[in-house]
């Protein structure tokens, strides 16, 4: 019995020793800025997707999604600590041919379902902008009906984008013990889904008040699913006519947002000078005329 006990009390010391020191202070704000990090795509979509709601419950869509996924997250976490070989084990292959060879796993099937899926409503999203008013005002009535299927497809892409950002923060507390490491993680998790909360409020507020900064977002979105095609495609060893799929890397995906924002920029200040110009030279024309007139 004695000795239980001091099994027992040296577990709970070494635990008290890994949970509340510097290093896992240091390691949680990493943990947090990792979910801000992995979470920007995941933010946009949820902004975006929200903007299909009625005005008066976008806010409520957001907080709800958001929240489900915090819980569901942390679900998450639980299975792919207990079950991670699962997860990456491939239970179907083709190999032997010069067209396609591949070795599918669960999280490889996921990511692929998850970028053809964002592709998917970017396209959408963009075609129901080119589409007549009346179209916009049938589909208006349709969105009214359509929260709670709003904040399904918002819980369940939160748990597509969960994936690596759980898997990185595996990878940066596994000299961690398994309660310990849990904890740190769960309130990481918890963090950065409040952060992600009040930074897509902010998001959305914007796009509401800059309605020409939507196509840029969707188009955004639609690298996102790239980006996720080829990170499906690598962890699945995907090779079409024996050339690998290689990931999108992040540094990547951050550039092509920053050109794609700065050529935004650039065309929306080129083609107000258009219009001032236009506006002006109308001025001249009506002046010209009163002119001629008298």
């Amino acid at each position: 019995m004695a000795s239980i006990l001091r099994r027992t009390s040296l577990t709970k010391l070494l635990f008290m020793e890994q949970l509340f020191t510097v290093e896992s202070f240091i390691t949680l704000l990493m943990l947090v800025l990792l979910q801000a990090v992995l979470g920007f795509d995941n933010l946009l979509y949820i902004s975006l997707e929200s903007k299909k709601a009625p005005a008066d419950k976008q806010s409520f869509v957001r907080k709800m999604g958001v929240g489900l996924a915090i819980i569901l997250r942390i679900v998450l976490l639980f299975v792919l600590m207990s079950l991670i070989q699962f997860f990456q084990d491939p239970f179907i292959s083709l190999h032997g041919n010069n067209i396609i060879e591949f070795e599918f796993n669960v999280h490889s099937i996921i990511v692929l379902i998850g970028g053809i899926f964002i592709i998917y409503t970017a396209i959408k999203e963009i075609w129901h902008m080119m589409l007549s008013k009346e179209h916009e005002i049938s589909d208006q009535k349709n969105k009214k009906a359509s929260t709670n299927k709003i904040i399904f497809w918002i819980v369940i892409m939160n748990l597509v984008f969960s994936f690596d950002s759980i898997l990185s923060a595996m990878a940066l507390t596994s000299d961690m013990e398994y309660i310990p490491q849990l904890i740190l993680m769960s309130i990481a998790i918890i963090m950065g889904g409040i952060l992600m909360i009040v930074l897509a409020d902010k998001v959305s507020d914007f796009l509401q008040k800059n309605r020409m900064y939507e196509v840029l977002g969707l188009f955004i979105l639609f690298i996102v699913g790239i980006m996720l095609l080829s990170e499906g495609g690598h962890l699945a060893h995907l090779h079409l006519f024996t050339n690998a799929i290689t990931p999108m890397s992040k540094t990547t995906f951050y550039f092509v947002i920053i050109v794609l924002v700065i050529v935004d920029v650039v065309q929306g200040r080129y083609q107000k000078n258009l219009l001032a110009e236009k506006r002006h030279q109308e001025i001249l024309a009506e002046k010209e005329e009163k002119t001629s007139s008298k």
